[in-house]
C-alpha cells in the first residue's frame, strides 16, 4: 500500500488587518506544521483529560483568557493559567515546527503597505522552506478565512501549487493544533514586546511573570523554523 506523506498546516492570525484608532500596533500570523507520520494521539489525550479535569472543554483562546474575557470571565487567574498551561505543554510535546511573522504597523500607515509587508514575509518563509514543503505528496492548510486579506494572500502565494488544499470550515475546538497557532501569535507578540520594550498591558503583565515567560520562550526554541 502506497503511503501519501502529508504536511498540516494550521494558521491563525492576531490583530486588525488596518488602522482604526485603539487597535494594536502589532500583527501576527503563526503557522504551526505537523506531519500527519507523526501522531499526536497520546498528547491529545492528556491534553483533553486534564482540560476536562478543569472542567473545560472548549477552544482555548489565549487573548481572552489573558484578558479574562469570553468564556473565561467567571475563571480565576490559577484556572485560566491551568489552562494555558495545559495547551502550552501539549505543544511543547507534540512533534511540531513553528513559525510567527510579526508585522510592526507603527513603520507603515496605509493597508496596501501592510498588504505587501504580510505577503513578503509569508513568500520568504514558504521559499526559505521550499524543498521542506515540496517533500510532501499533499500539504493541508488549515485556516478559517478570519481576515479575507491573509485569506488572498495564502491562496495567491500557494495557487500554482496542485498538493496544496485549504480548508476553511473545520472544528475550531477538535483541532487543537490549530489553537497552539492561536496561542503562539499572543506569546510571539509578547516576545516582540519585551525584546521592543514596548510594554505589556496589566493583564498580560498580571498573567504572565518574567521567569515564567522566559521558560515558556525557551522551550519553544528547538521547535521554530
Amino acid at each position: 500500500m502506497i503511503t501519501i506523506k502529508r504536511l498540516n498546516i494550521f494558521i491563525d492570525e492576531s490583530g486588525y488587518f488596518g488602522f482604526v484608532k485603539g487597535s494594536s500596533d502589532l500583527y501576527a500570523v503563526s503557522f504551526t506544521l505537523h506531519e500527519s507520520s507523526d501522531s499526536i494521539q497520546s498528547e491529545l489525550k492528556y491534553l483533553n483529560e486534564r482540560l476536562k479535569s478543569l472542567d473545560y472543554e472548549g477552544m482555548i483562546h489565549l487573548a481572552y483568557l489573558v484578558a479574562k474575557r469570553g468564556d473565561y470571565s467567571h475563571f480565576d487567574l490559577e484556572k485560566r493559567k491551568s489552562i494555558f498551561w495545559a495547551i502550552f505543554y501539549f505543544s511543547n510535546r507534540v512533534k511540531v515546527k513553528l513559525k510567527t511573522i510579526i508585522i510592526d504597523k507603527k513603520y507603515i500607515n496605509k493597508k496596501m503597505q501592510l498588504n505587501m509587508a504580510l505577503a513578503r514575509e509569508i513568500g520568504q518563509f514558504v521559499n526559505e522552506n521550499r524543498n521542506y514543503l515540496e517533500s510532501f505528496d499533499k500539504i493541508v492548510i488549515y485556516y478559517d478565512n478570519g481576515q479575507e486579506t491573509l485569506a488572498t494572500i495564502l491562496d495567491t502565494i500557494f495557487a500554482t501549487n496542485p498538493k496544496v488544499e485549504r480548508r476553511v470550515d473545520f472544528d475550531h475546538t477538535e483541532k487543537r493544533l490549530f489553537q497552539v497557532s492561536d496561542m503562539l501569535t499572543v506569546i510571539d507578540k509578547l516576545d516582540y514586546k519585551r525584546k521592543n520594550n514596548i510594554p505589556f498591558t496589566n493583564a498580560e503583565k498580571f498573567f504572565f511573570k518574567g521567569k515564567d515567560f522566559r521558560h515558556i520562550i525557551n522551550l519553544l526554541k528547538s521547535k521554530r523554523l
